[in-house]
């Protein structure tokens, strides 16, 4: 036998990755479909057993993808910061001057989709790099908005956050507002952003890192 023969049969069989069974992952979607509606309903007070109830899946099933409740949680804003990062490379990506606009109808909708646990969404850190990335979109698409005309010049980033966590705090201030309320709000704030508008005369915000803006 030669010597690389030898070598060859010497070396332990190499065992094949196990591919992901479809019904792990249709697992994990029922968990996290789960998780929404129940912390909706029950907000902190939801436990990792109702939602296991919920999904129709075992305890140990939503325990082996989630070691805790907070984990649950961290995974659903993760979610939600790469929704938002999405909606802002697209609207990047759109003509000059409309990627604003169209940016906050898809923050618009990316807080209704969680409005009844919102709260507990908030207490939970982002990524720092990734919140910076989408203040920093944020920036460039207010930019691009002022350039165009499509809102007036004397609006800023910090405006336009300011107007981003009002949008927030509206979707989950009241549970019986209609789901579609925000794109009422939305446009009568937008109206008075645009170019024809005579445009903020006082009043100072804060640079808008101070805002915690990443969702």
């Amino acid at each position: 036998m030669s010597s690389s023969a030898a070598l060859t049969t010497a070396q332990p069989q190499q065992q094949p990755g196990r591919a992901p069974r479809r019904d792990v992952e249709r697992n994990y979607q029922r968990v996290l479909e789960a998780a929404r509606e129940v912390f909706g309903e029950l907000g902190s007070a939801a436990s990792m057993e109702e939602i296991a109830t919920r999904a129709g899946v075992g305890v140990g099933t939503v325990y082996r993808r989630f070691a805790s409740k907070d984990a649950l949680l961290d995974e659903i804003v993760r979610q939600s910061m790469q929704a938002m990062l999405r909606a802002a490379d697209d609207a990047l990506a759109s003509a000059a001057g409309d990627g604003l606009v169209q940016y906050l109808h898809a923050v618009g909708e990316e807080f209704a989709s969680h409005a009844k646990y919102a709260g507990l969404l908030l207490t939970r850190s982002a990524d720092p790099a990734e919140r910076a990335r989408l203040r920093a979109a944020l920036e460039e698409l207010t930019n691009r908005a002022v350039a165009a005309g499509s809102v007036a010049p004397s609006v800023t980033t910090a405006d336009v956050t300011a107007l981003v966590w009002s949008l927030r705090g509206l979707v989950q201030a009241d549970a019986t507002l209609p789901p579609d309320a925000w794109q009422r709000y939305l446009a009568i704030h937008l109206a008075g952003l645009r170019s024809g508008a005579t445009g903020p005369t006082s009043g100072t915000l804060p640079p808008p890192g101070t805002f915690d803006d990443s969702r």
